[in-house]
C-alpha cells in the first residue's frame, strides 16, 4: 500500500484536527507526483485579485494575506484563464459568481468536452461535476472553478486520452473522494501525458471524479514540504489559509 493510501486510511479513521492539510510525494508509472489533501477542517478559498489587482503569483497573495493576519498554507493555480488573467469559465468565490459557466465545446484543453467544475459547498464539502450536469442543476457552491478536460468521469478516463501519447507536460488537477470529504490537489513533478495523469487519480488515489486544472503553468505552494514554485503569471489561485499565531 502506498504512503498516500496509508495516509488517506489514517485520516479516514481519525478525528479531523483544526487543520488537516497534508502534502506528500509519490511515484506512479515511472513519474513523480505531489499530492496535497484538503479536508473540511481546512479553510479553502479561491482568489483572483486583491486591492492592487490580480495577484498573479503566490508571493503577492501571501503578502496580502499577511496584512490580514492570515498565513498561506497551500496554494495552486486553479483553472485556465485568458490573456488578461481572467477565468475563461465559471468562477465563484465567497459564494459570489463573477464569471459564468461555459458549456460549449471549443479549442484547447478547456474545450475538450467533457470538462468540469470543482465545487466546495452546495450540499457536500467537495465535488467535481461535469459542466453540463452542473449547469442543469447548479449546487450552491461557496467556491467553484471550471476547467477542462475532466480526467476521470464516473470512474472512467476521458474518452479522448491516448495511452502512450507523446504529448508530455507538467500537469495539475484535483480529484474528490467518493464521500466528498477530501479534495486531492495533484501536480506532476515530471512531464506526463493525460492518460498517465488521469490514471494516477483513478488507479492510485481511487477517485471516481477528477478535473484537469492546467499544464505548463502548473505551480504549487506548499511550505510544509519546502515547495514554492515560480513561473508564468497565474489567474485563479486556490489556497488554504489559517490565522497567524
Amino acid at each position: 500500500m502506498t504512503r498516500l493510501r496509508l495516509l488517506a486510511l489514517f485520516l479516514a479513521i481519525m478525528p479531523l484536527p483544526a487543520s488537516a492539510l497534508t502534502c506528500a510525494t509519490d511515484s506512479f508509472d515511472g513519474a513523480s507526483f505531489t499530492a496535497c489533501t484538503v479536508t473540511p477542517a481546512d479553510d479553502l478559498r479561491l482568489y483572483l485579485d486583491g486591492p492592487s489587482g490580480i495577484y498573479g503569483n503566490f508571493a503577492a497573495l501571501a503578502t496580502d494575506l499577511d496584512e490580514q493576519g492570515l498565513l498561506l498554507e497551500f496554494a495552486m493555480n486553479a483553472g485556465m484563464y485568458d490573456k488578461a488573467q481572467a477565468p475563461i469559465g465559471l468562477f465563484i468565490a465567497g459564494g459570489k459568481q463573477r464569471f459564468p459557466i461555459v458549456t460549449e465545446d471549443g479549442p484547447g484543453n478547456f474545450g475538450m468536452l467533457p470538462n468540469g467544475v470543482f465545487c466546495a459547498g452546495g450540499g457536500r464539502p467537495f465535488s467535481v461535476i461535469e459542466s453540463r450536469r452542473f449547469a442543469a442543476q447548479p449546487p450552491a457552491c461557496n467556491l467553484a472553478t471550471q476547467s477542462g478536460p475532466m480526467l476521470v468521469i464516473d470512474g472512467k478516463l476521458h474518452p479522448r486520452f491516448i495511452p502512450g501519447s507523446d504529448s508530455l507536460n507538467y500537469r495539475n488537477g484535483v480529484g474528490v473522494s467518493a464521500d466528498g470529504q477530501r479534495a486531492m490537489f495533484v501536480i506532476s513533478d515530471d512531464r506526463v501525458n493525460f492518460d498517465t495523469f488521469g490514471r494516477y487519480f483513478r488507479d492510485r488515489l481511487g477517485v471516481d471524479q477528477a478535473l484537469y486544472l492546467d499544464g505548463s503553468i502548473s505551480r504549487l505552494y506548499a511550505p510544509a514540504i519546502g515547495r514554492n514554485d515560480f513561473g508564468w503569471p497565474l489567474g485563479p489561485i486556490i489556497a488554504v489559509v489559517r490565522p497567524k499565531e
